[in-house]
This record gives C-alpha cells, structure tokens and sequence, in this order.
C-alpha cells in the first residue's frame, strides 16, 4: 500500500520533527510515500511569501529529500481537479482540497495530522 504525504507532513520528515506521531512515522517509514506536486506549489507560494524557510532554495531542497527518502511525486490530474469543483467545502485550503481529490482518485490514505480531512471520509493516518 502507498500513502499520500501531507504538505506539513513531507517537512516534518524531512526535518525529522517531533510533530510527526508515532505511527504516521511507521507508516512512512514502511510505506510506498507520494508527494503531490500541488504541495511542492504550495511550498513555493509560502517561500515567496515569506512564510517559510527552507535549509536550501526549493529547486535543489525538494528533489533532494524526494529521492534521499525514496519518496515519488503524484502528478496533478485533470480528473482531480475537476473533482475539486463538486467538491463540498470542508476545508477551505485549497490545496488540502486538491490533496483529498488526488487521494480519491488514486485511492490513496492521506498521512495528516489535519482532522478537517475526515469530513471527505477519505482514509487519513495519524
């Protein structure tokens, strides 16, 4: 089984964080590990924003830890953001939105630590 890695979860992990819980690191640790290209995004906007901080710039940092990790990259499809149009409200980040549409559609558990994700009855691991 693979899961699909959560934005502040891919950093945690990276950054081998005390946030991360006990078994959301088992099951990266045992897993087959997606990262959504529209968390990449999302880290770029927070970076030129000034919202976050990375140990080095985006282009070398992200690819590094993705293959230092063995983690392997989830495409954004058109079938998940179509999804996201019906979707209901939720959540109203739109990034953990499209986060649930991708793991809908590619029927993948979502590693969050947001309890905001169970309203889409997706399979989340914390």
């Amino acid at each position: 089984m693979a899961v699909l890695l959560d934005t502040h979860v891919f950093l945690w992990w990276c950054a081998d964080s005390s946030e991360l819980s006990p078994k959301s690191r088992h099951t990266i640790a045992a897993k087959d590990c997606f990262v959504s290209l529209a968390s990449i995004w999302e880290l770029a906007i927070k970076l030129n924003l000034g919202k976050l901080e990375l140990p080095a710039p985006l282009e070398r940092y992200v690819p590094e830890q993705m293959s230092l990790n063995g983690f392997d990259r989830l495409e954004i499809g058109f079938r998940a953001i179509a999804r996201c149009a019906t979707m209901p409200r939720h959540h109203s980040d739109p990034f953990d939105r499209l986060l649930v549409a991708q793991a809908q559609e590619a029927a993948l558990p979502i590693v969050s630590r947001d309890s905001r994700l169970d309203a889409y009855g997706i399979e989340r691991i914390w």
